[in-house]
């Protein structure tokens, strides 16, 4: 079975923002590149002010799951952080760990929809964290095979 992976960019606080999701989902990098330890490519110089930020970070999440991302060099532009981005959804096991990931992940950031018991039937919430990634968190007994 194929895995989704999400990739999402920064505008060099990537280092930042993995970990504060560290500090909310748990586990270890899996890896950490940074734009000094790629080989030099004349064609793309990478300023001195940009040689520590990151390349690529890799964050495993659960089993079977890694949320990665990078900086983006400024030669390539920025992002804007409030654009509409596509949203990361987090499947949690209970209502708990539901709650524990949303109030980790929403510290500091714009609540769009706080958690609760959804009109489709499972407990849901959604939000913008304080990086600018929009957030949806969801526990739906049905996908579990239990009932409410």
């Amino acid at each position: 079975m194929p895995s989704i992976n999400p990739y999402i960019h920064f505008n060099g606080n990537a280092e930042e923002a993995f970990n504060f999701y560290k500090s909310v989902f748990g586990g270890e990098f899996a890896m950490i590149v940074r734009f000094k330890d790629m080989p030099a490519n004349p064609e793309y110089p990478i300023p001195d002010t940009e040689a520590n930020k990151i390349m690529h970070i890799a964050l495993p999440i659960g089993d079977h799951d890694v949320l990665m991302a990078s900086d983006t060099p400024s030669f390539m532009g920025t992002h804007n952080e409030k654009e509409t981005r596509s949203k990361i959804s987090i499947s949690a096991t209970s209502k708990e760990e539901a709650d524990k990931i949303y109030t980790g992940l929403s510290a500091g950031g714009e609540i769009e929809m706080p958690m609760a018991d959804s009109p489709w039937g499972s407990y849901f919430g959604m939000f913008r964290d304080k990086y600018g990634i929009e957030w949806m968190i969801d526990f739906d007994l049905k996908f579990k095979g239990e009932t409410k």
